[in-house]
């Protein structure tokens, strides 16, 4: 047994046993090194793709202004009917900068996060939360076709 002196006070002496002191010390440091050894569980990163995921995305809300003839093909040179057509960009210069969303200016026009008064698609139903998420994982993993 050896006695602990709290702030030099007699009225504190605790008797402490050393297989107490001893367990208090080493306990933690073995339950650290027992999670250590464990598998992080990791979130299922879903994979997108132009064709399963954005190509579904931009017929719904490019595809119709953004094909020869029409407006924004005419205005811009950005068609919108392909992956290779998309991948190409506009007279302007590329619209997807693959690894990231933030300097592709398809995810800049589609999310408004630069300029709220030219979000596409003008005058037409709001792309949704959920579809720029789609369009932004998109880029930000790579950009890949299939």
């Amino acid at each position: 047994m050896i006695e602990c002196h709290l702030a030099n006070n007699p009225e504190y002496d605790i008797p402490v046993n050393r297989l107490f002191v001893s367990l208090a010390v080493i306990l933690p440091v073995i339950s650290m090194l027992v999670a250590c050894d464990k598998p992080v569980e990791q979130a299922e990163v879903r994979k997108v793709t132009y064709t399963d995921d954005v190509a579904p995305i931009l017929a719904k809300h490019c595809v119709q202004c953004h094909v020869p003839g029409e407006m924004g093909a005419e205005e811009s040179g950005l068609l919108m009917d392909s992956y290779a057509s998309v991948m190409n960009g506009s007279r302007f210069g590329p619209v997807v900068n693959p690894g990231s969303a933030m300097t592709s200016s398809l995810y800049i026009m589609m999310s408004g996060v630069d300029r709220l008064e030219v979000k596409m698609p003008h005058g037409k139903e709001t792309i949704s939360t959920e579809e720029i998420e789609t369009v932004q994982a998109w880029i930000e993993n790579g950009a890949v076709e299939n």
